[in-house]
């Protein structure tokens, strides 16, 4: 059967039940960030950080919020690479379900320079929790278009440095690929639809510069990565 991707999806996923909790949710986590890891998504973010923070001095404190945080894995990935470089990160990872929140904590004992918050980003509140730089990996296409702009429009009034976002291509050839990657990686029956419906809620590289030119962006840089995915930098200053 064809794959339409002409038109971003509006179809809902099973993970956006805030309320929802257990160990089905649980696996899902962990097997999307194990995913994520094994396709090199962590280092399309964390790449987008390097281009913020060069020439900055290591000395310097810097404050990353990892908006739609999951079980953490971007978080604990970027404290071993500023272990590893020398480097003065002070993270926070924010989600709206408490369950997910709790999970991500508990693997995160051991990493004191992070801590989470259950939050709606919708939550004005998270205007007022200014840092140097907002990650969104994985999360963006959970939105619609016009709350795409809204809350991009408010990440740049809380951010000093910019925004690093790690989304999904939408293409036929990556949904096929993750039909394949269900198979290998034994996903659950959720993780499996959400995945697909994911895709189909990615992006076209044209809808970023859409979005990049409702938002006035004066630093824009949309780049395609594997695995299926792109990489969009906002700078803010």
């Amino acid at each position: 059967m064809k794959i339409d991707t002409k038109y971003r999806s509006e179809a809902p996923e099973m993970m956006d039940d805030f309320e929802m909790e257990g160990e089905i949710l649980r696996d899902a986590l962990d097997k999307i960030a194990s995913i994520n890891q094994l396709l090199g998504g962590n280092k399309v973010t964390l790449d987008g950080i390097e281009t913020l923070i060069a020439n900055k001095p290591k000395e310097q404190i810097i404050r990353i919020t990892d908006i739609g945080c999951g079980n953490g894995d971007m978080l604990r990935a970027l404290a071993n690479y500023a272990l590893k470089k020398g480097l003065n990160f002070q993270l926070i990872g924010v989600d709206a379900n408490q369950f997910t929140i709790s999970h991500a904590q508990n693997l995160s004992l051991n990493y004191p320079n992070i801590r989470y918050e259950c939050k709606d980003i919708f939550d004005d509140s998270i205007e007022e929790s200014a840092c140097d730089i907002m990650v969104c990996t994985l999360t963006l296409h959970h939105f619609k278009d016009e709350d795409i702009i809204h809350l991009l429009g408010k990440f740049k009034q809380s951010t000093k440095m910019g925004i690093v976002i790690n989304d999904l291509h939408r293409s036929a050839v990556a949904y096929r690929l993750f039909q394949a990657l269900c198979f290998a990686f034994g996903l659950n029956a959720m993780s499996r639809e959400d995945g697909l419906v994911s895709i189909l809620r990615g992006f076209k590289r044209a809808d970023l510069i859409s979005y990049s030119k409702q938002l006035k962006l004066q630093y824009s840089s949309i780049k395609w990565k594997w695995a299926f995915r792109y990489q969009w930098i906002i700078k803010t200053t």
